[in-house]
């Protein structure tokens, strides 16, 4: 058996005016993440960290943010896609970490949710998918509200 383990990271802008994604759910809140899909950083940093763990390159090279077909799309979608190509590789996911960083919304509330749609999403057990949040105390873009980032490591199994 081989095992691989991935790293991802993702930031985007903070914008008013504009929805929240996150973890695959639409989280209320007056400032929303501007991008070329619908800028949920969390799926985006899940999405790099398998692809990484698997040597399949990074989201810029499977999603580029140059491309109309990825233009306003689910993140949930291209998640599915990433799943599938580590499928093709014989790949098995054993778990993720994932930590956001945001001074608000608090996220806490909404992890139960976003816990489920992933697991959905991967088709893998709800026990093996982690999410934390944090805030930067008030340093930085994400204290000053101008961002959010969101980190994510995980576990590939392979045959």
């Amino acid at each position: 058996m081989k095992i691989r383990v991935g790293f991802g990271y993702d930031v985007h802008p903070l914008n008013e005016g504009i929805d929240l994604w996150l973890g695959g759910i639409k989280i209320p809140h007056t400032k929303g993440a501007v991008g070329h899909s619908d800028a949920d950083t969390l799926i985006h940093a899940i999405c790099d960290a398998l692809l990484g763990a698997a040597n399949l390159g990074d989201i810029g090279i499977h999603f580029p943010n140059t491309s109309d077909e990825f233009k306003n799309i689910d993140s949930k979608i291209l998640l599915k896609k990433v799943v599938s190509l580590l499928k093709k590789e014989g790949y098995e996911i054993g778990n993720v970490d994932c930590t956001l960083c945001l001074e608000t919304p608090k996220i806490m509330p909404y992890v139960p949710e976003m816990k489920k749609i992933l697991a959905e999403t991967m088709k893998m057990p709800l026990k093996n998918i982690s999410i934390k949040a944090t805030t930067s105390e008030k340093l930085g873009f994400t204290g000053r509200e101008e961002g959010v980032c969101a980190y994510a490591v995980c576990l590939l199994m392979g045959y």
